[in-house]
């Protein structure tokens, strides 16, 4: 048992769980203090983001071969994600106008502390228009993408760099050949990183516990019960969907992907497991260019949970403050909410400062109102973050089933539990 325990990272979480969860109700004054331990392992994945995005991106381009099926799969990922961002955006609308979530509070808007709001405010100015968000996408200089962490500047210099690789050819072969050996040294790193994944979850959940209660869901509890039931059919019917089309079934899938799933539950953050998802993919059978390729790109333009949190929060609090809400009014919350959803991987805070963007973008609503979702945003980012994470492994299935790039011969028997199978290695071209 301690052996097959000290070898399950799956198990170390749900220890590292259950044992924060205890510490958090007994010993609340101390668990307060644990919050340095979720804090820093989310710190110490957040430092290699940027590298390994770089190193897979450019991987994936510059061993993909030819160039136009590079630009295949990038404009089949694009649609996809609009088509299911689109989607979230507009299932959660009608959600939460349906449903009149929000309705019956009667906040008064005087009471507010608006101070709370203005930090989040504050840092909203470059987010409004799409031509704003184009030129941001642009960095100032290369090393100022990596340092900063902007993982969307470094996804452009990455495409940029990785199709010139590509095109260099045999010249420039010593590069291509030292980015992939960087890339297996950083996975390395972040597989040490990943061990400590228990304590980081041990801390976090101890920390929230203990400043919460373990009954912190019922403040607010009308708004993360519907958030998490729209978020598991969202999965269920919109992602099943897929991937049934695709050739494989949902809960083996889900399954398959669990440990990777207990460490985002306990950490609210998918960046922790970008690697082991990226290696469980290809293991699955999907090309490796194309892994490489989809997920990077859809953590930054694929966020299905977020986009789900998004408009059902901007409609609970126009409801929660008795602001009416006409038509042109719903139509502008889903045009603004397409821009503003994009990119939203990054930003410090990036929930609360995109919704604060998308509130000022929509006058109707005051932008003051996002403090009435403040104190639940850490358990709605556990949804968020889970259902983006599915949503990105689904996308990759996806398009990997309409590029012809996935063995599901081999997928469905990795599903199934048949570790024996040998890998088949694909044709580097079409």
């Amino acid at each position: 048992m301690l052996k097959w325990c000290s070898r399950s990272i799956f198990l170390q979480v749900v220890i590292g769980l259950v044992i924060g969860i205890l510490c958090g109700v007994g010993f609340p004054e101390f668990s307060a203090q644990l919050k340095p331990l979720g804090d820093g392992f989310i710190k110490l994945v957040k430092m290699l983001i940027a590298l390994i995005v770089f190193c897979v991106v450019v991987s994936g381009i510059s061993g993909a071969g030819d160039l136009k099926k590079v630009g295949r799969i990038g404009f089949k990922s694009v649609v996809y994600f609009e088509v299911l961002t689109t989607l979230a955006l507009l299932i959660g609308l009608l959600v939460a106008y349906g449903s009149g979530l929000g309705e019956g509070a009667n906040i008064n808007l005087s009471e507010l502390p608006a101070g709370d709001a203005a930090a989040y405010t504050s840092r909203t100015g470059d987010l409004h228009g799409p031509v704003a968000f184009l030129m941001g996408l642009i960095p100032n200089s290369v090393l100022g993408a990596f340092a900063d962490n902007d993982i969307l500047q470094v996804l452009v210099f990455s495409v940029l760099f990785g199709c010139a690789l590509n095109m260099a050819g045999e010249s420039a072969a010593g590069i291509a050949r030292l980015i992939g050996e960087l890339s297996q040294v950083i996975f390395r790193i972040m597989g040490m990183i990943v061990r400590l994944a228990p304590i980081g979850v041990f801390g976090a959940i101890a920390f929230t516990t203990s400043k919460y209660g373990i009954d912190s869901l019922r403040h607010l509890g009308g708004l993360v019960l519907v958030f998490y039931l729209t978020c598991a059919a969202f999965v269920l019917l919109v992602l099943g969907t897929v991937l049934r089309v695709s050739g494989l079934r949902l809960l083996p899938f889900l399954g398959y992907l669990r440990e990777e799933l207990l460490i985002v539950l306990g950490t609210a953050s998918s960046d922790a497991v970008l690697p082991q998802v990226m290696r469980k993919l290809e293991h699955l059978g999907i090309r490796t260019s194309t892994v490489g390729l989809v997920i990077p790109t859809g953590y930054s333009f694929n966020l299905d949970g977020f986009s789900i949190y998004l408009t059902l929060a901007i409609v609970f609090i126009a409801h929660a403050t008795g602001t009416p809400l006409a038509m042109n009014d719903l139509l502008t919350i889903l045009l603004v909410s397409l821009v503003t959803s994009k990119g939203a991987h990054g930003i410090p805070g990036s929930a609360l400062v995109i919704l604060a963007a998308t509130l000022a973008a929509v006058p109707a609503i005051p932008v003051v109102g996002l403090v009435l979702v403040l104190s639940v945003d850490w358990f709605m980012g556990i949804g968020r973050a889970l259902t983006n994470l599915i949503g990105n492994c689904v996308a990759t299935v996806a398009i990997a089933r309409w590029e012809q790039d996935i063995d599901l011969q081999r997928a469905r028997g990795v599903l199934a539990g048949e570790q024996g199978l040998a890998f088949k290695a694909r044709p580097s071209a079409d």
